[in-house]
């Protein structure tokens, strides 16, 4: 039993707002690579019972995709505290999300914001 999340366009913003740190697996059901990757999503998601992990079917949640200008899938984006931190397509090895996983977790994220709030006022 997985403790994966469907997102949907009507549960996404609550689940990243309640939630200090969520990955997306943006996915399809025809997608050879989503469907190899998504066991290793699902051990790696068994393995930080602390992390929300959500998957977003891009067949079916289209508007999402698009929001996240998803290109290729799978893709796999981290959110902390509402910001996107990671964003990547391609199925990972279960060691390499692993490693993004320790990456994210061991940000500033106070640095993030400060970058994020910095580059927004540039624009």
């Amino acid at each position: 039993m997985s403790n994966t999340v469907e997102l949907t366009k009507e549960n996404f913003n609550e689940v990243v707002s309640e939630n200090d740190f969520v990955l997306v697996d943006f996915w399809a059901s025809w997608c050879g690579p989503c469907r190899q990757f998504a066991p290793v999503y699902d051990r790696v998601a068994d393995k930080n019972p602390d992390l929300v992990f959500g998957k977003v079917d891009t067949e079916a949640q289209q508007e999402l995709a698009g929001a996240f200008e998803i290109r290729s899938i799978p893709t796999l984006a981290i959110i902390r505290d509402n910001v996107l931190v990671f964003s990547q397509p391609g199925a990972l090895p279960e060691a390499a999300l692993e490693d993004v996983i320790r990456q994210a977790r061991e940000l500033d994220m106070d640095e993030v914001r400060r970058s994020v709030a910095e580059s927004s006022k540039a624009e």
